[in-house]
């Protein structure tokens, strides 16, 4: 039984392997940004919410 048929076939596999990592890497980056852009337009949301609440109380 031959693991390692030839030195290739292992770089193809390592090829694969790392544009898998490489794919996985970006979807988790994308998906952590979109989290980010959610929290960050929250904080801005609130932020105006509150300047809003203690300009209607002084008036």
């Amino acid at each position: 039984m031959k693991f390692c048929t030839s030195s290739q076939d292992w770089s193809k596999r390592k090829k694969i392997f790392q544009a898998r990592k490489l794919n996985f890497l970006v979807s988790v980056k994308e998906s952590y940004e979109r989290k980010l852009a959610a929290i960050t337009a929250s904080i801005s949301k609130l932020e105006e919410q509150m300047n809003s609440n203690s300009t209607s109380i002084e008036s």
